[in-house]
């Protein structure tokens, strides 16, 4: 089975985790679809493949003769889909001979331009899937997972020699939780990779510093006929913070290795407002000096309109994976060789957002993150090729192959 037929056979399966559930994993559906791969794990010879009590699926391919001594490799993907479009009925649109022209989205009209995604234009004669338009795709990680049981069932039906491969599957990645109680011990790996990044030939073994800024603001409300000197709108509060942080520095006016304050929600009224925003950037002293901003404007605020107005709390996500990475580049070296291999520049680029790969390094399992052959995720727009998923797993398997080396 090619990975876009696996890809195809679990897009309908709806994972979207929900970030306002305190269960593990968040939602019961994302165990719909663990029990299925540990099912189609062992059909093809995983024997020890399991779903343990929080949703994560392992399972393992001893090591052939020869290469026992070798090491571990483990390659991991996430079950889950972001709530940012729905997850529910996925239809995709599977357009053979692609023209490289605008593509209409059939169930919504909305078409996918080659102007806004102009790297469109260089996948004309692939084979390209997309969504109907009145969901995402799931390629985000869906097509990691198919590329990792291809890899599996190829190098096990290939005879290819090979270390032991671990695989691993996690819940609730798109919620910042996918590696939280990840069993890094037992799953055995010496090294991973997540299939988790974008186009093929992409290699991610840095990513943003995270953190979550919560703001609260306390108002006085009265009448507002007698409101003069009296009330504290918190609402106005609210805005005054927002102006108060770098207009360039939002996400969408920043890009590479820039950084960036996110106004995820405000909600309130007179009397109470709160805020909510992300912190993000790949260097630690821009990171920290970025969450003291927000302390300091809070002092400020305080200052302006009484002690007690404005509390914060800021909670710390993940860290940049670059520093454990460091350590054995081999792992990069790697991953470039078997993307020349397959006939692809190698693109290293930094992860501007989070992923697993950076909380297991963190805790001890090197992780750098490799391309799934997507494009535009989280959305409507998303859309991947057959032949990128192709080349993705061929890039794996020659990872596997210069370990057992």
């Amino acid at each position: 089975m090619r990975a876009y037929e696996r890809f195809l056979n679990y897009v309908p399966v709806w994972t979207t985790s929900d970030e306002t559930s305190d269960t593990v994993p968040s939602a019961d559906r994302e165990l719909v679809l663990a029990r299925m791969l540990v099912e189609e794990m062992k059909g093809l010879g995983i024997a020890d493949a399991r779903v343990d009590d929080k949703g994560y699926v392992y399972g393992h391919i001893p090591a052939t003769p020869g290469c026992e001594d070798k090491p571990s490799l483990g390659l991991v993907a996430h079950m889950d889909t972001v709530a940012d479009a729905s997850g529910e009925n996925i239809k995709p649109q599977i357009i053979e001979n692609y023209d490289g022209k605008d593509v209409v989205l059939k169930g919504s009209g909305d078409i996918l331009k080659v102007d806004e995604f102009p790297y469109l234009a260089e996948l004309k004669g692939r084979t390209l899937i997309t969504t109907d338009g009145t969901t995402l795709l799931g390629a985000d990680d869906k097509a990691g997972i198919a590329e990792i049981l291809t890899v599996a069932e190829e190098i096990i039906k290939e005879g290819l020699p090979h270390g032991k491969i671990c695989i691993g599957f996690t819940p609730d990645e798109e919620i910042a939780r996918g590696a939280k109680h990840f069993d890094v011990e037992g799953f055995g790996a010496d090294y991973a990779y997540t299939l988790d990044g974008d186009e093929e030939g992409e290699i991610q073994f840095e990513n943003f510093n995270a953190s979550t800024a919560f703001i609260t603001i306390h108002g006085v409300s009265v009448h507002t006929g007698s409101a003069k000197d009296v009330m504290v709108n918190s609402q106005t509060i609210a805005t005054e913070i927002h102006q108060m942080l770098p207009v360039n520095e939002r996400p969408e006016t920043t890009e590479g290795y820039e950084g960036f304050y996110h106004l995820v929600s405000v909600q309130g009224n007179v009397t109470t407002t709160k805020m909510k925003y992300f912190i993000r950037d790949f260097d630690r002293r821009s990171f920290d000096a970025r969450a003291q901003k927000i302390r300091d404007i809070a002092e400020e605020m305080n200052k302006k309109y009484g002690e007690g107005k404005v509390e914060v709390e800021i909670v710390e996500s993940y860290y940049n994976m670059r520093e454990k990475i460091e350590p054995c580049m081999q792992l990069i070296d790697y991953a470039k060789a078997a993307i020349e291999h397959a006939g692809i520049t190698p693109i290293v680029s930094p992860v501007r957002g989070g992923t697993d790969g950076a909380r297991l390094s963190f805790k001890g399992l090197p992780c750098p993150n490799l391309g799934t052959g997507g494009h535009a995720f989280h959305g409507v727009f998303e859309h991947i090729t057959v032949e990128g998923m192709d080349k993705a797993v061929l890039i794996v398997k020659d990872i596997i192959r210069q370990f057992a080396e």
